[in-house]
């Protein structure tokens, strides 16, 4: 019995205490929140493609801990956006708790269909807000997010029989049943304009004997392991040209991610590759920007192609985890081309092959770790699984009036595996280099600068004074090593620089000529 009452007692004694303290007790917010900025822009989505996840903090720097009675999105269940506040999905919440002195997060995500909108135009800007309680104690944060169309080409053609289509490729007569994800584009699809922007899914391939035509002022987005693919007798066609305003790049063919946002611009290995299939033919890239591929052009056999396998021109590549360019005994020929931030080279010729570039930057300032080439990789050979190397020619790599440069040295590797047989023919000639062989890390023939069937009025080790490699802007300025050191010959093949300045009176090397640059 008396520890009955003992323990009643002691019941009511904590009762009373705990019903004294105001450590748990909530106020009604009286409109006095604080936000961490008063409109979220969810960056640009394209139709019915997910938003990243965006964040909004709400402070409560009163002293007393308060009760929100509700926190809603002003269009209710019918927005195009959702909530999740505290762990707590939803559209509306009500009586949501914030300790003084404390704050809580709320996380904003949206997918908008472009189709549900009246008449909307190219673009349409999709808004709502979020409403902190009401009436007087009102307080709102305003949600603005801008929705592109887009013409979409899926695996599945009309994205309703959930069948992913795998490619069967057509190799020298052969059927070769592949687990690449795609399809072949229909004679509709041959054309991209400039109307709308394309978003792809798997590997969008130009059948055999068909040409891909990109008009300019083209943009075309893969999404994740997405990418083009020319397939035998195929060809792409890129027609970019030059644009005045190098803010918008208007005339510009532009291949990129599918994430629009901000956070997404400089991102490597988004998607993965422009592959130009063995036996594709007449390749033509002109006024492009490729940029977070995994490897932004995959060019593969046909080193003899009468006409080149591939010639680009005027275009820039960055960002890509692997390669920029990568050919496998393939045929290349470059022109005002700009390689920048590579994951392993901007360039590699390998497996022999036939390449030829004329003013043009191939630098590599890769800062996201390791990186195992140098800028420009060359080499006559790959290897199987068991290590069996097989050669063969390198007919032919030239390098004219370019800058080879980059954050590591050297920045370039000739990797020869040496058989009287097999040709190693390249030559670098009037060139800005960085190779610095203080320690004589590197010998051989390969390596003697003297040598001039391999070497010819190069600089070595001299900046070029680019205006920002982070940004991926290769402009040089005046104080570059490269200022006027070009010789005339290329300069009168290539006599514009990738931003129609003629370098014909003193041509620079690389593909831009230098400017003087603001402070």
């Amino acid at each position: 019995m008396k520890r009955s009452l003992y323990f009643i007692l002691s019941l009511s004694i904590l009762v009373f205490w705990s019903s004294c303290r105001n450590d748990f007790e909530f106020s009604p917010s009286t409109g006095q929140l604080e936000f961490s900025k008063d409109t979220v822009y969810l960056d640009t989505v394209f139709t019915n493609i997910g938003s990243s996840t965006y964040n909004l903090k709400v402070y409560n720097k009163g002293n007393s801990d308060i009760l929100v009675p509700s926190i809603r999105l002003a269009s209710g269940e019918t927005s195009e956006y959702r909530l999740n506040v505290d762990g707590l999905p939803g559209k509306s919440f009500e009586n949501v708790e914030i300790l003084a002195k404390d704050s809580m997060f709320v996380f904003i995500e949206t997918t908008i269909d472009f189709n549900n909108f009246t008449n909307p135009n190219r673009n349409y800007l999709y808004t709502d807000k979020i409403e902190f309680d009401s009436g007087a104690n009102l307080q709102t944060v305003e949600l603005v997010t801008l929705v592109q169309d887009a013409v979409f080409i899926y695996p599945d053609r009309d994205n309703t029989t959930k069948v992913i289509e795998t490619l069967t490729l057509n190799v020298n007569g052969e059927q070769l049943d592949t687990e690449i994800q795609g399809r072949y584009l229909l004679p509709t699809e041959l054309t991209f304009t400039n109307e709308k922007p394309y978003v792809i899914y798997g590997y969008a391939a130009v059948p055999d004997g068909e040409t891909l035509t990109v008009d300019a002022g083209a943009r075309v987005h893969f999404h994740t392991d997405s990418g083009l693919l020319i397939a035998e007798n195929g060809t792409l066609q890129v027609n970019g040209s030059f644009s005045p305003d190098q803010g918008t790049l208007e005339n510009e063919v532009i291949f990129e991610g599918d994430r629009l946002e901000s956070d997404f611009s400089d991102i490597p290995g988004q998607w993965g590759t422009i592959w130009l299939f063995e036996n594709s033919m007449n390749n033509v890239i002109n006024y492009a920007t490729i940029k977070n591929a995994t490897i932004g052009i995959l060019s593969d056999a046909n080193p003899n192609a009468m006409n080149d396998k591939l010639t680009i021109r005027n275009s820039k590549i960055y960002n890509s985890s692997n390669f920029g360019i990568l050919g496998r005994n393939t045929s290349i020929k470059g022109e005002n081309v700009v390689i920048n931030n590579s994951g392993q080279s901007s360039f590699a010729g390998i497996f022999g092959g036939k390449y030829n570039f004329t003013h043009s930057t191939i630098a590599n300032y890769w800062n996201n770790g390791f990186r195992q080439f140098a800028s420009v990789l060359l080499n006559n050979y790959v290897q199987d699984e068991e290590g069996t190397a097989f050669l063969t020619d390198l007919s032919e790599a030239n390098f004219n009036n370019c800058i080879i440069y980059g954050n590591d040295n050297p920045e370039i590797f000739l990797d020869e595996i040496e058989d009287p047989s097999v040709a190693f023919n390249f030559k670098f000639t009037n060139c800005l280099i960085r190779f610095d062989n203080s320690s004589n890390n590197f010998t051989g023939p390969n390596y003697d600068f003297n040598d001039l069937t391999h070497y010819e009025g190069n600089i070595f080790n001299e900046e070029p004074d680019f205006r920002n490699t982070e940004t991926n802007d290769l402009i040089i300025g005046q104080d570059s090593g490269a200022n006027g050191a070009g010789h005339s010959t290329f300069a009168s093949q290539v006599p514009f620089d990738i931003l129609n300045e003629s370098r014909i009176a003193s041509p620079d090397l690389g593909a831009y000529q230098h400017t003087i640059f603001e402070d």
